[in-house]
């Protein structure tokens, strides 16, 4: 594909939509299409299955993972895919790394078997580069300003497992996986993604975007 697909990943309150922002305007320098995306909730479908799954009623682990699944199979084939096919740059806020994290240990599921749903799912689509902005998940909740959703209200354990499983998933995958210390300012977080993914946005720079009639734009 001729564009680039970048995640940022980690535990709620760690400042992910600040960090998306930024890395979108820094991108805009590189000269092509960026599209600015979320799971779940990409997609109609995805604003739907969201507000069930973090604003409903309890759902089943095994429910609650094929919801997400369900989201991300429409948000790929619908959004993310056809946008690097035209050579997009793709930021999303959350991947199938949330799954494993929080599905499979914060909720004590197979990671195995969550990992065979996420990869069929998405048709075996990883990111090329994914941050884990990563942070003490007491400090991270006392950021949160606004009302808990279901993820949020699991409790302390809850996020204390999950933030080991997203280490857990860095350190088995270094090549994708960069991790950032989300307790330091913005500005440092910022810097340090930034740095992290121009070389990547640079490379863009020898390829040719595809228009949208499929070939290469002039």
């Amino acid at each position: 594909m001729r564009g680039l697909f970048i995640s940022l990943e980690g535990i709620d309150g760690v400042g992910k939509t600040t960090q998306v922002a930024r890395l979108r305007d820094y991108a805009r320098d590189f000269g092509r299409e960026i599209v600015v995306t979320r799971e779940p909730g990409g997609t109609r479908l995805g604003a739907e299955l969201r507000q069930l799954l973090l604003h409903g009623f309890d759902v089943l682990p095994r429910a609650e993972a094929l919801m997400f699944a369900a989201d991300r199979a429409q948000h790929v084939d619908e959004v993310i895919r056809p946008a690097l096919e035209r050579g997009a740059i793709v930021i999303c806020d959350r991947y199938l790394d949330s799954s494993l994290a929080y599905q499979a240990a914060g909720r004590d599921l197979a990671v195995a078997e969550i990992r065979r749903l996420s990869m069929w799912a998405t048709g075996g689509l990883l990111p090329e580069r994914t941050y884990l902005l990563d942070m003490d998940p007491q400090a991270s909740h006392a950021r949160l300003r606004h009302g808990e959703d279901r993820m949020e209200a699991a409790g302390e354990g809850f996020q204390r497992r999950t933030r080991q499983a997203f280490l857990a998933l860095a350190r088995r995958d270094p090549e994708r996986f960069r991790i950032v210390d989300a307790a330091d300012p913005v500005e440092t977080v910022c810097t340090a993604i930034r740095d992290d993914a121009a070389p990547l946005l640079a490379r863009l720079r020898h390829t040719d975007p595809v228009s949208p009639n499929g070939g290469p734009t002039a």
